[in-house]
């Protein structure tokens, strides 16, 4: 299974080391480096089998260099998989991130790593310590902290593009949003919503958070299985991916799918299924966006507050040219963001 996930991928480099202390592959995909070195999170999972894992990380770091190339930023596309047995905790969990470490600084600068799915700023303290390789340490260890707000603030402002091309008025009021997974990014996105006067519903697998979620913004809770097929105006999938699939699409709905999950789409041809049933797609590599922006912004151009709210505010920009494209010329949303993405990297 690795032969064929490797022959079939058009990146460029793939390191993978097995960590016998803690039975963990660990898997970097650096996909491209055209635009500057290649940077996307470290996912921590317990997979069913190694070739899943790979699967995933060379996903991941293909989105990360649509996502990189659309936010308009001078980095590429990469990405880290730990495929661990267990979430580790206390020692072990240090102890693995200082061996990972020393991977990420064996690359010598092609892939910059920060958090993703079960990591957190502390522990790119802990990778801090060995590579400098590294972003999203927190703010007392000279980094610029969580940016999974900015990755709210970003969906937040694409849902409101998406609600314009849609209905002719960026106004939530009123309209129904469904926030599929409210954790550090969905939650922070549902008060932002609330704020804005939408009527939000929320759906978690962890039913507990979804339900506190619900009881402090006096929201709808829905439950997961009927979440898909809930009726409202934006479903927004911040969870994780692969929930829009030849199956999960014609039980669809909404009118607009903006989220902040990676890898939405079951398959590419997954966008073309959306355009045909006249429901409007916001590509998730232009829509979650803000995590990277606020990365980049702080630690690496030098900039500040301000001028990071401007770029996380240019998501919608980036999101409204995806949309007029895909209608122009009669395209699907996909495939008028990958068009954005190869114009980006033919520049480049």
């Amino acid at each position: 299974m690795f032969e064929d996930l490797l022959r079939d991928w058009d990146g460029e480099e793939v390191a993978v080391r097995f960590d016998t202390p803690s039975e963990t592959w660990m898997i970097v995909g650096v996909h491209s480096t055209r635009l500057g070195p290649s940077c996307g999170g470290t996912r921590m999972k317990a997979y069913p089998a190694p070739h899943e894992a790979l699967r995933d990380a060379l996903r991941l770091s293909s989105a990360m260099t649509s996502k990189n190339a659309v936010a308009g930023l001078p980095l590429g596309g990469g990405k880290a998989v730990l495929a661990v047995p267990e979430i580790p905790r206390g020692e072990a969990r240090r102890a693995l991130l200082l061996r990972y470490a020393d991977l990420v600084e064996a690359l010598g600068g092609t892939y910059v790593t920060a958090c993703d799915m079960n990591t957190s700023a502390q522990d790119m303290d802990v990778v801090g310590e060995r590579t400098r390789h590294v972003l999203g340490r927190t703010v007392e260890a000279g980094g610029s902290g969580t940016s999974a707000p900015s990755t709210a603030v970003g969906v937040f402002h694409a849902i409101r593009a998406a609600v314009a091309h849609v209905f002719g008025s960026e106004d939530l009021s009123g309209r129904s949003v469904l926030v599929q997974g409210v954790g550090a990014v969905g939650g922070v996105l549902a008060g932002l919503l609330v704020e804005a006067g939408a009527r939000l519903l929320v759906s978690d697998v962890i039913q507990a958070r979804a339900a506190e979620v619900a009881d402090v913004h006096g929201a709808e809770f829905v439950a997961p299985a009927r979440a898909i097929a809930t009726e409202c105006d934006v479903l927004a999938p911040c969870a994780t991916g692969g929930v829009l699939t030849e199956e999960t699409i014609p039980m669809l709905r909404c009118r607009i799918v903006a989220g902040a999950a990676n890898n939405q789409l079951g398959e590419a041809g997954d966008a073309e299924r959306l355009a045909e049933r006249g429901i409007v797609y916001a590509p998730d590599f232009v829509v979650n966006a803000g995590g990277i922006i606020h990365l980049a912004s702080l630690e690496l151009l030098g900039e500040d507050e301000t001028r990071r709210d401007e770029r996380l505010r240019g998501v919608a920009e980036t999101l409204g040219e995806c949309l007029r494209i895909a209608e122009a010329e009669g395209i699907s949303t996909g495939a008028a963001a990958d068009r954005m993405v190869a114009a980006r990297l033919s520049a480049a």
